[in-house]
C-alpha cells in the first residue's frame, strides 16, 4: 500500500467534516446565547473558555488531521497546549493581584 493509499484511508470523509462543522455551530450558537444571557459572569466566563477550548479541540483533532498523526505528535501537541495555558493562567493571575 502507498502512502497515497494510506493518506486517503485515514482522510475524513466529506460527511464527517460536515458532521464537525454542524457541531461547531452548535457550540457557536451556545456561546452566542451564553454571553447574552442574564447569567453571573463567574459562570457565563468559564462556560465560554470550556466551549472555547472544546472547539479548539475540535478543530485541531479533524481539520487540522492530528488525530490521524502518531500518538507523540498529539502528545507533544497536547504538552505545548496546556504549558500554555499554565502560562496564560498565571500572566492572569499576576495581573489581578
Amino acid at each position: 500500500m502507498s502512502d497515497l493509499d494510506q493518506e486517503q484511508e485515514h482522510h475524513p470523509t466529506v460527511g464527517q467534516y460536515v458532521e464537525i462543522g454542524v457541531i461547531l455551530a452548535v457550540v457557536t450558537a451556545v456561546e452566542v446565547a451564553l454571553f447574552y444571557a442574564d447569567i453571573p459572569r463567574q459562570v457565563t466566563i468559564p462556560a465560554l473558555l470550556f466551549l472555547t477550548a472544546i472547539k479548539f479541540l475540535l478543530v485541531v483533532m479533524w481539520f487540522m488531521h492530528l488525530r490521524y498523526d502518531h500518538r507523540l505528535l498529539t502528545r507533544l501537541f497536547v504538552a505545548g497546549m496546556i504549558i500554555a495555558l499554565v502560562l496564560f493562567a498565571v500572566v492572569v493571575a499576576i495581573t489581578l493581584l
